[in-house]
């Protein structure tokens, strides 16, 4: 194995220790620092997780000399301008998805990482999990005919009324944190498609308690092929979908957990030769993304996400809630 990364986690969030801290120990990189808004915070998250050492700030970490990859998995809305602070220190970045509360913040992020050079991925992990790429092989091969219909859901039960993901000026709402699968999902079908997706419509409904805020959205994709697009997310829904179906002219393949594979590795077959369930392995999708990100540091190997990725991906979520009747996201004043 080549040098470790020295990683330095932004925030004491609970998602790290599976997104980020048990991928680091699995594949033995380093997570040399954390930094929280409280230092106890920061102190008993260090103390649970096994992190080297904590910084008395965000500042403070993100200049720290050992730190060469900031992981940022903030609120939506301190995305943005914690990824242009960390690309200004000259570190590479693995930021939670979205990169940026809009559009235009996202543009000033991917000309912050030109101006660095260094590395900055959004956080799909999904991609680099074997399920995700056996729906594109399945494709690919042609087997289920060409490309007609993508069908992309990704719905939770409601976090509590007081989570950040409910908050406007914390760039919240169902898109930014589940609707943003479902449109990359059906963005990265453009190579069998004739070329990217462009919204249609779009329907959503607001979150009663959270004005401005969306608790479920439905957009309309077409591609330049022909084939047809529908991308749902849902932050109030009965329970937990996070599925993906392929209909092409002669069958469909389907991953009932495209998001979360550990959860569910299955991919469904459909064909008119019957139905077969290929089972592709619970290994983290998390821990099959921080290798592709520590082989792109290393050695310069190629990503499929980069800043343009994402700046593609917050033009289409812009869009989508344009089209559903509400405003994009503000930036974090």
């Amino acid at each position: 194995m080549s040098e470790p990364l020295r990683i330095g986690v932004l925030g004491a969030a609970r998602i790290s220790g599976a997104s980020l801290i048990g991928p680091a120990r699995a594949t033995g990189h380093r997570v040399v620092a954390v930094a929280a808004r409280d230092r106890s915070r920061a102190e008993a998250y260090a103390a649970e997780h096994g992190v080297e050492r904590v910084a008395g700030s965000y500042t403070e970490l993100i200049a720290d000399p050992e730190v060469e990859v900031v992981y940022n998995p903030l609120a939506n809305g301190l995305h943005g301008p914690w990824n242009l602070a960390a690309l200004a220190a000259g570190k590479h970045v693995l930021s939670e998805k979205p990169s940026a509360s809009n559009a235009e913040e996202a543009a000033e992020v991917r000309e912050a990482a030109a101006k660095a050079g260094t590395v900055f991925m959004e956080a799909f992990h999904y991609l680099f999990h074997p399920v995700t790429r056996r729906l594109h092989e399945v494709l690919a091969s042609g087997e289920i005919g060409e490309l007609r219909h993508v069908e992309a859901m990704v719905a939770i039960q409601a976090p509590a009324d007081t989570d950040p993901r409910w908050s406007l000026p914390l760039a919240g709402g169902a898109v930014m944190d589940l609707g943003c699968y479902s449109l990359h999902a059906l963005r990265m079908l453009a190579p069998w498609a004739g070329g990217a997706p462009r919204l249609v419509s779009a329907r959503g409904g607001q979150r009663a308690e959270a004005p401005g805020v969306d608790e479920w959205l439905d957009a309309d994709l077409a591609f330049p092929g022909g084939a047809t697009g529908s991308a749902r997310c849902h932050m109030a829904y009965d329970g937990l979908e996070m599925s993906c179906r392929i209909i092409g002219s002669r069958g469909e393949v389907l991953a009932p957990n495209f998001v979360l594979p550990h959860r569910d590795d299955r991919v469904v077959v459909r064909t008119g030769d019957g139905e077969r369930t290929e089972r592709l392995g619970t290994r983290s999708s998390y821990t099959y993304q921080l290798e592709a990100f520590a082989e792109r540091v290393r050695g310069g190997a190629p990503l499929p996400l980069d800043a343009d990725d994402a700046v593609a991906t917050m033009t289409l979520i812009d869009a989508a809630y344009r089209a559903a009747g509400f405003e994009p996201r503000p930036r974090v004043s």
